[in-house]
């Protein structure tokens, strides 16, 4: 959430910023503006009220002791009037601060200065790539093909228990899974990331913390008896870890890494491109996250860039970095990084990370500060990225890997498979 003061003094920045995020806010923000005018002049009239009730009260004890009963009930009458207005008064600022948050958070983050114009994943721009891209033969099978032929994912028990999107691993697919899980684990522990195990559902404010809601309200699964919501993403539950805390700044760098299953109620289509791994309703991810100094948020995206880049070169998997266009970058992210392995069966690209920065747009939404040694207090900044993701990982490593004997699991790999060929 942008911060008040921020639009109040910089309102025609956020207007042309934010339509790079192809976001047209003038009319949003002349609302914002002409509320928080209200909300401010009643907490000016409210203050001055308060200000003379505060001063009659110490007069009318006066006027008494001096034998001034007739002016001491009128300070009285006055301070009856007072407390009506006061009354009218706080309903009023109520009523307009609730009205300005309403608005407020339907603004975008900002994009960072290097996000480039565009509309859709087609304008991103792609500033790296590395490792060499086979030229397979059409004899090649896709991952859904080569998953049947092993028997490692049932897609279609998955569909018979649950439905589409909720698929069974089995045999030395479920393991290849727990050994993706744990290699993943292990580097950020390496890296100083502390590993937390968080819980799977959350609650309304840890939603609204991180910017799911209101903004993907639908695409989350809900339990509405308990108000609870099944997460997107560990990032949800670990950047809330810190809601509602002050921290010291001692406390930088704070580094977390997290497995969790995710649960998105994407929409569904046809094609090649979402069968298979390549879009699912539930998979399995580790998460990065940070908290940091502002002036340290930039150089810490760059971290987290460069360690997913790692983890890819570790599992021998082809891949580039794109940085995403104003009309791709999320409704919370200030900057964000995609990475995409190269699927020789698919012969196309699949994204398998995102490592964004949301400066403090989160931040702001979870009171999340920190005291200088000065005692000023500060707005922390928030990051997270995928390290990884695993359904378009296993579909890469499974095709990319395919030989006439078997599937090659990577090296990397084999101390937690226990296995070298599936």
């Amino acid at each position: 959430m942008l911060q008040i003061g921020f639009i109040r003094e910089n309102s025609e920045t956020v207007i042309s910023r934010l339509k790079i995020k192809n976001f047209d806010a003038a009319a949003l923000v002349a609302r914002i503006l002409e509320t928080d005018e209200k909300r401010r002049q009643a907490q000016t009239q409210l203050d001055q009220y308060l200000a003379e009730a505060n001063k009659i009260a110490k007069s009318i004890g006066q006027l008494f002791s001096q034998g001034k009963k007739d002016e001491a009930n009128k300070m009285r009458s006055r301070s009856a009037e007072i407390k009506t207005q006061t009354k009218a008064l706080s309903s009023d600022l109520e009523k307009y601060s609730s009205a300005l948050h309403e608005l407020v958070v339907q603004l975008p983050n900002l994009p960072h200065i290097s996000v480039p114009p565009g509309k859709s994943s087609d304008d991103n721009e792609i500033i790296y790539q590395e490792g060499d891209i086979n030229e397979k033969g059409d004899t090649d099978l896709p991952h859904w093909d080569l998953a049947k032929k092993h028997n490692i994912i049932d897609f279609e028990l998955g569909n018979k228990v649950t439905g589409a999107g909720f698929p069974f691993y089995r045999g030395k697919g479920a393991r290849l899974q727990r050994a993706l899980i744990n290699f993943f684990l292990e580097e950020g522990i390496k890296a100083g990331y502390t590993e937390y195990q968080p819980p799977l559902l959350v609650n309304e404010d840890s939603a609204y913390g991180t910017g799911q809601l209101p903004d993907k309200e639908g695409q989350m699964y809900t339990v509405p008896v308990d108000g609870l919501y099944l997460i997107p993403t560990a990032e949800v539950p670990i950047t809330n870890i810190y809601r509602n805390v002050i921290l010291k700044e001692n406390d930088f760098p704070i580094k977390n890494v997290a497995y969790s299953n995710c649960f998105r109620r994407e929409a569904g289509s046809w094609g090649s491109h979402v069968r298979g791994l390549n879009r699912l309703h539930q998979f399995d991810k580790v998460e990065i996250v940070q908290i940091r100094k502002p002036e340290e948020s930039y150089q810490a995206l760059e971290e987290m860039r460069e360690y997913v880049a790692s983890l890819l070169r570790k599992l021998g998997l082809p891949f580039r970095i794109a940085r995403l266009c104003g009309g791709d970058v999320s409704f919370t992210s200030a900057l964000t990084y995609d990475f995409e392995v190269f699927s020789e069966a698919q012969k196309r690209w699949l994204e398998v990370s995102s490592v964004s920065n949301f400066e403090d747009f989160q931040a702001n939404r979870m009171k999340l500060r920190y005291k200088t040694k000065e005692g000023k207090s500060i707005l922390a900044h928030t990051l997270n990225g995928s390290a990884l993701a695993l359904p378009r990982i296993v579909a890469a490593l499974l095709e990319n890997n395919q030989t006439d004997g078997g599937i090659r699991i990577p090296e990397v790999l084999v101390p937690y498979t226990g296995f070298e060929f599936i």
